[in-house]
């Protein structure tokens, strides 16, 4: 008798625990903190029955799949509590699932019985399509005027969990300022022990204006109003290698053809190697990508890692070994309050790359706060990025329910005040008349992260650059 009180009292902590987990369901974007553990417990529970509930899509599988424990393993109890809070983040964090409850739900003596309850997302999007061209919003509405004709329109179909087995099917096509299509399938586990996956895609379209060439370190357009000045086709095919939860490999081949127009290489003849205007480049790929952070797409704590590793062209017309590392790390200084670092560093080998391969600084994600309006072109350098943030205030909106006995959704906003500051470098064998190469650059400013719905995050920066600017900046979720 006394024993069954003593475990019901031990386990009692456990759905204590628990359900301060329960009562984040609703924080479905940043977890203030993580659920609470009984510490100085040795305590130890043997794991019974798991059971999965709320997944009409979503294989049982898959969910299994990331979670740290297993039926007939053995913890103590405040790893146990601990471990509850790793699984429901880890969830969280396969962007299927709107919440996710880990939770006791009965216990025989020393054996507890869990239940994991997921709200599962809309997964199917078919979205028009409306996007500028240029690297950034303020290129486009500053430089560009906001030009019409550097907007590309179309439709996009994107199909979430396409099987129930955390897969993607993306379909594209793309007019106006280029005319694409594409299409991809990415499959996360393709064998029964499920630690391969399989990622392939092809994309072929043409340009009607074409960046040839980068002078006072902006990037310099030709258009042909009555032509396209270039055509191209990708392909690849990858193969992912996932043993445990966080670390994932990837291994893959890829294969591309451009053909400029003859005035392209007329106006930059070292935009090829070659001198012709056609070039294929087969390539292989490696990458591996290291993820523990509290929630992916706005972290407040963890770290991240990915290294990256590619052979593109085999010949004297292009050949290039490329390495690149990214590092992220988050900490909190208070429940509100965390500080965010990230690193990056690249290079190409060997230094004599032509034009097509210099893009370095400020293209993509690889870019310094302030310095939105600019390119650094080279074949090494990177960056550090450090940041103070502080969260300011959150609500949610309600929006009713379309049919009677359904459950209202919430859509979450939350607000992050920041300071920041970027220093970085590139290194340019052959600048010609552009100047941010081969220097070291640093920026800073204040700013404002607006986190929302289905890992909608918005960024209103105000940033300075050393040659004396300063703007109001716009940008996209990107945690390197």
């Amino acid at each position: 008798m006394l024993r069954d009180i003593k475990y019901q009292l031990w386990l009692v902590c456990i759905i204590a625990g628990c359900l301060s987990v329960k009562a984040q369901e609703a924080n479905l974007i940043l977890p203030e903190k993580d659920s609470a553990s009984v510490t100085g417990s040795s305590m130890d529970c043997f794991i019974g029955k798991i059971t999965v509930v709320g997944n009409k899509k979503t294989k049982e599988n898959i969910i299994l799949r990331e979670i740290p424990f297993r039926p007939g393993e053995t913890y103590p109890l405040n790893v146990l509590a601990e471990k509850f809070e790793d699984a429901r983040r880890q969830l969280m964090n396969t962007a299927l699932f709107h919440s996710v409850v880990v939770a006791a739900e009965s216990f025989e003596s020393a054996t507890v019985h869990i239940i994991i309850t997921v709200k599962e997302r809309w997964y199917l999007f078919p979205v028009p399509y409306l996007k500028p061209v240029d690297r950034n919003l303020n290129q486009w509405i500053i430089q560009q005027k906001a030009r019409i004709d550097r907007v590309e329109y179309g439709g996009k179909l994107y199909y979430y969990n396409t099987t129930g087995r955390n897969d993607k099917l993306k379909f594209q096509f793309i007019d106006g300022y280029s005319r694409q299509f594409s299409i991809s399938y990415d499959r996360l586990y393709i064998d029964k022990k499920m630690k391969w996956g399989l990622k392939l895609g092809f994309a072929a379209g043409r340009h009607r204006e074409f960046n040839y060439n980068t002078i006072d370190d902006k990037q310099a357009f030709f258009k042909d109003p009555d032509n396209y000045t270039s055509r191209f086709l990708n392909s690849y095919v990858n193969l992912t290698y996932r043993r445990a939860i966080r670390t994932t490999h990837s291994f893959g081949i890829g294969y591309s053809k451009t053909k400029l127009a003859d005035t392209i290489i007329v106006l930059n003849p070292n935009f090829y190697n070659n001198g012709t205007n056609t070039i294929r480049i087969p390539g292989v790929y490696y990458s591996m990508a290291h993820y523990n952070l509290d929630y992916n797409a706005y972290p407040t704590k963890g770290y991240a890692a990915e290294l990256g590793f590619a052979k593109r062209g085999f010949n004297k017309d292009f050949d290039s070994w490329e390495f690149n590392a990214k590092g992220f790390g988050a900490w909190h200084l208070s429940p509100r309050t965390f500080l965010s670092t990230a690193i990056y560093g690249g290079i190409k080998l060997p230094f004599n790359q032509p034009f097509v391969n210099k893009r370095f600084l400020g293209y993509g994600d690889v870019f310094l706060h302030g310095y939105e309006y600019y390119v650094a072109d080279g074949v090494a350098g990177g960056y550090l990025k450090l940041s103070l943030n502080r969260e300011l205030f959150d609500f949610k909106i309600r929006i009713p329910p379309i049919k009677k006995g359904k459950e209202s959704t919430y859509i979450p906003f939350r607000f992050v005040g920041k300071v920041f500051g970027n220093t970085g470098y590139v290194h340019n064998p052959e600048p010609g008349n552009n100047t941010l190469s081969n220097r070291m650059l640093y920026s800073g400013g204040i700013g404002l992260d607006i986190i929302s719905f289905y890992d909608l995050v918005f960024k209103i920066e105000w940033s300075f650059n050393q040659l004396g600017e300063n703007g109001l900046f716009l940008h996209r979720k990107s945690i390197f």
